[in-house]
């Protein structure tokens, strides 16, 4: 599964790989971010979008994976 680290980067980077990721068309993969404001961006991003994802959290981390 591809994984797109967009850790440390602040909006609307993470938004704009993940739409990269989406065009790419390599699904599932997953988003990973350290921080509620990416987190919330790319969940609008996905719903808006009609993305079915889902979100884990660990250590303050988040995997938002993707499903076709």
């Amino acid at each position: 599964m591809k994984t797109v680290d967009a850790r440390g980067l602040s909006c609307p980077e993470p938004v704009f790989l993940t739409k990269k990721a989406m065009e790419a068309g390599e699904y599932p993969f997953a988003v990973l971010v350290d921080d509620m404001t990416p987190l919330e961006n790319i969940k609008r991003f996905a719903n808006q979008n009609k993305q079915t994802i889902t979100v884990d959290e660990a250590d303050g981390e988040y995997t938002i994976t993707f499903m076709k």
